[in-house]
């Protein structure tokens, strides 16, 4: 017993050994929560107070789980793998299982994931005969889901408006297909275990009677059913010895919730300890993964939240080394910088696999992943997708290959129906055979199909066409901006309630297409147009080449890429934040949203905790947007990290104005040799798709130069000279 409980510090030995009663300890980052929970289990089990049979562990992650029964195993001899340890649907699927019939369920019940999900919702609103574009299949998933995850059934949904209406009858019809069927939605397995629960009385004095104590992982990111069942379960908070009902044992972090865009509710930590009447909150305070001068920064920050349980951080580590911060002129002058940085920290012995590169938004990764590979640097994207190997990234370039290429059957195929234009698998077969018997390519075959299919096809090639046409007038980021609307793509994100992602990456594919032309490498011939190859190619052969095969191989070491989402739960000794500015970190969402910036502090909070021993803060001046120059201000997080712990550090040659890749921002405008014909401030100019505008700004001379024009309704817009073929009006 005393090795069982030999290497715990005081906070984390008075969790363990609690008596019975049900608790919440208020773990910080890198505190040994897991040890804690792992050891609460051991200890109970070993001091006769419960068998392996009473107790029930909830995680997150099934990865979590696997990691809790390893130690536990470690710690007695016991079979683990009998215990009801897993996550909540993990064990709402064992709980199922045993009693089927009682939940309304066939013995052979499946489980849809969340693909089987969507495709099953497609096929119904097929069935229907209803529009997918005015009810989007995956908004339509995400309004279930989100009434299953606060208990609601479709009969109790209420209908706002006609649209809404709409939306609950096609969940009763969802809710009928799947019990037709036999099978089970995330959200459905959680819901029916509880309803279960609820209503058969003695099923639930049973498992109440069995449960003796219940131990909850990341307590803190548990949505409103999650908590009901658990409540249930623990017999609504009455004591165990009125006969049934278990102990419960939360741990969690509230200044680590992140995940309100998924349905985790902040408040349970505040209702479990109101309901449950919790004596007092044991807090794991002390960190064993960062030094102090990282722990005093994310204390700082974190303390300007309102309403906090209220912890402070601290190490016997040391202060450690200063909190690197860095300015760049730019997006691309800070990733230089930062991959720099790295090439340094290699050199001198630090490991790839200790090296994380972090920001808030995927789309933020391209100019990091360009500079990775220009220098040789291994990486691996975790939880996430290379920027080219992007499902919308693949579905824009495809358009572009066809503009190239429309004798391109792959890009054809990959785009023909995306976004869906009513032309199905049955159509895309004919197509093939036609042009198999033809020896032609599908878009040349596409006039011998009849019918209301070829009428189909024939839009689609009519659109093409009409691209390729508006291409010749059009320099490459302009058409990039004309297939993301033209084709559907942007439409079709924005009736997706987490596209916001996919359209920024669509976004960054219009930067990189204009960083690209004004980079130098590789060299374009002067004058070249969309329409004569040239750039065109040279730019899609650069996204293959950047492409999936240029990552680090399985079992190589190689720096880490994620978001801050992402790298909740890990560590590592050097981690870099990336993209501190308003606007993107606090994301610009944040200020629509209630407690919007209080979730962005705590995923700052988050970022922070993930270092060691080495954190580097780092924001440009000037960051790429829809292809344009955005002038950005530092993020609000860096005025509230206090200054005796922060250390400016300069990029040098990587920080320098003059890089080839951008016009510098500060630069006066002198007339390009290009623009002989006498544009100059205030003139009005016209445009092939703007239209008539006033140049209002200019910078940059020669190849360089760009002007800031007024189109009016449509928008300021900065052209780069070389490029928009700007005529007197």
């Amino acid at each position: 017993m005393s090795d069982l409980l030999a290497h715990l510090n005081p906070p984390q030995l008075a969790a363990v050994t609690l008596p019975p009663q049900h608790a919440l300890i208020l773990a910080g980052a890198g505190s040994g929560k897991t040890r804690v929970l792992t050891t609460r289990i051991a200890w109970l089990i070993s001091t006769a107070q419960v068998g392996p049979q009473g107790i029930l562990a909830v995680t997150f992650t099934n990865k979590a789980a696997k990691e809790m029964q390893a130690r536990l195993a470690a710690l007695l001899p016991i079979n683990t793998r009998s215990m009801w340890i897993g996550t909540f649907h993990g064990l709402c699927n064992r709980f199922l299982r045993a009693h089927y019939r009682e939940a309304g369920l066939s013995a052979q019940f499946q489980i849809l994931d969340s693909a089987d999900q969507l495709s099953a919702i497609k096929r119904l609103l097929k069935n229907l005969n209803i529009d997918d574009e005015k009810y989007p299949p995956r908004e339509l998933m995400h309004f279930i889901n989100a009434h299953k995850e606060q208990g609601i059934r479709a009969a109790q949904a209420e209908a706002y408006d006609s649209y809404t209406g709409r939306r609950v009858e096609l969940y009763t019809e969802y809710e009928g297909q799947c019990q037709r069927e036999g099978v089970l939605d995330f959200a459905e397995l959680l819901l029916r275990s509880y309803e279960l629960l609820q209503r058969n009385e003695p099923l639930r004095e049973h498992y109440q009677a069995r449960f003796r104590h219940i131990l909850v992982d990341e307590f803190q990111d548990t949505n409103r059913l999650q908590y009901a069942w658990l409540k249930l379960l623990a017999g609504h908070g009455r004591a165990s010895s009125a006969g049934t009902g278990a102990y419960l044992f939360a741990v969690g972090d509230d200044d680590q919730s992140i995940y309100a865009f998924r349905g985790a509710e902040i408040g349970n930590m505040r209702d479990l300890q109101r309901e449950f009447e919790l004596a007092n909150v044991i807090r794991l305070e002390q960190n064993y993964r960062s030094h102090g001068n990282i722990l005093d920064a994310a204390n700082a920050l974190i303390k300007q939240n309102r309403g906090r349980l209220g912890k402070t951080l601290w190490t016997e580590a040391g202060a450690g080394e200063p909190i690197r911060v860095f300015e760049g002129y730019s997006d691309i002058a800070e990733a230089r910088f930062v991959v720099e940085e790295i090439s340094e920290l290699l050199r001198a012995g630090v490991s790839r696999q200790q090296v994380a590169l972090l920001y808030r938004s995927n789309a933020q990764s391209r100019v990091l992943e360009h500079e990775l590979f220009r220098l040789g640097v291994p990486y691996r994207v975790h939880g996430g997708l290379r920027f080219f190997d992007r499902q919308e990234i693949k579905h824009a370039l495809a358009y572009l290959r066809l503009l190239a290429n429309p004798d391109d059957d792959t890009a054809f195929a990959r785009v023909v129906n995306f976004p869906t234009r009513g032309i199905g698998s049955r159509s895309v077969e004919a197509l093939q055979e036609a042009a198999q018997r033809s020896n032609c390519s599908l878009y040349n075959a596409a006039a011998s199909l009849a019918g209301k299919s070829g009428a189909a096809v024939g839009r689609f090639v009519r659109l093409i066409e009409t691209l390729r046409s508006e291409a010749k007038e059009l320099a490459l980021p302009e058409v990039i901006d004309r297939i993301v609307e033209q084709s559907g793509l942007r439409q079709h994100y924005l009736a997706d309630k987490e596209g916001q992602d996919r359209l920024e990456n669509l976004d960054e594919l219009i930067n990189a297409a204009t960083s690209f032309l004004h980079d130098d490498e590789p060299p374009l011939a002067g004058g070249e147009t969309v329409a004569d190859g040239g750039p065109l190619a040279s730019f899609l052969a650069h996204a293959s080449l950047e492409a999936g095969e240029h990552q680090a191989g399985e079992g190589q070491e190689a720096v880490q890429l994620m978001t801050v989402h992402a790298a909740k739960g890990l560590e590592f000794d050097v981690v870099f934040i990336t993209g501190l500015e308003q606007g993107l970190f606090p994301h610009e969402n944040a200020a629509q949203e209630r407690d919007g910036l209080e979730e962005e502090r705590r995923l700052m909070y988050v970022a922070v905790t993930r270092a060691r021993q080495r954190l580097y803060l780092t924001h440009a001046q000037t960051r790429m947007l829809h292809g344009q120059t955005r002038y950005c201000l530092p993020s609000s997080f860096l005025d509230e990290l206090p200054v005796e712990l922060l250390r400016k550090v300069s990029g040098g040659a990587a920080n320098a104005p003059a890089a080839p890749t951008r016009p510098a921002a500060a630069a006066g405008w002198q007339q390009p040799q290009a623009a002989a014909n006498g544009l100059r401030i205030g003139q009005s100019v016209r445009h092939a798709r703007f239209g008539v505008g006033v140049i209002v700004a200019a910078e940059g001379s020669g190849s360089e130069a760009r002007v800031q024009v007024n189109f009016g309704a449509g928008g300021m817009k900065w052209l780069a000279l070389e490029y928009a073929k700007l005529t007197p009006a």
